[in-house]
């Protein structure tokens, strides 16, 4: 069964003031942040009752919390913060974000992109595909593509747009290329706040 490659769903949780407020509660220490992302991640994760069963009826394919992924933690990025990676993809199954910036502070969102040299807009998902790319394996098609040119913008051409808006839940295949738009506001409280998601497939 084919998946789709973006699903999103507005107005997802009934009471989402109340994710906000436990997210902005969590810790998040600068010191201790070892990714390529813009940003800060909190220091634990939030479980959402019902998420991989909602998730998996939106997508269509059964799924849970991918092990070893920073699924369940919120993320805040700030407009004085930069990350050193920009367009990427994620190591997961499927990628989500549910967004919890409120109308008076949220902007940008998460962008889709095109690899002008190869025409590439995500990682091809067969053999077939990898070998019609030009490469001989997935390892070799992400070293010369995502590595090499993440953080050239004139490689990447946007394709897609998906704007930030409160209580959004945004779906979608992690091989895609994407980036999140630079983050805002100087303070948790106005910054960029999402809610993390990584799922693997569940037999």
């Amino acid at each position: 069964m084919s998946l789709p490659s973006v699903v999103l769903v507005d107005d997802f949780l009934a009471n989402p003031q109340d994710l906000r407020q436990r997210a902005l509660a969590l810790g998040y220490d600068r010191a201790a942040q070892h990714g390529n992302y813009s940003g800060v991640t909190s220091d634990r994760a939030i479980e959402i009752p019902g998420l991989d069963e909602t998730v998996s009826r939106l997508i269509g394919v059964p799924v849970q919390a991918a092990p070893g992924t920073l699924h369940g933690h919120c993320r805040i990025a700030l407009a004085s913060d930069r990350g050193a990676s920009g367009v990427h993809i994620d190591p997961a199954y499927f990628s989500g974000i549910l967004y919890l910036s409120p109308p008076e502070h949220a902007r940008g969102g998460t962008d889709f992109y095109r690899h002008r040299r190869t025409g590439l807009d995500r990682v091809p998902m067969t053999d077939d595909g990898l070998v019609r790319a030009g490469y001989g394996d997935i390892n070799a098609l992400i070293e010369d593509v995502v590595n090499r040119d993440t953080l050239k913008p004139s490689a990447w051409e946007r394709t897609m747009s998906l704007p930030m808006r409160f209580n959004r839940l945004a779906l979608f295949s992690p091989w895609l290329f994407h980036n999140s738009r630079p983050g805002f506001g100087t303070t948790p409280e106005t910054g960029r706040l999402v809610y993390l998601m990584f799922f693997a497939a569940r037999s």
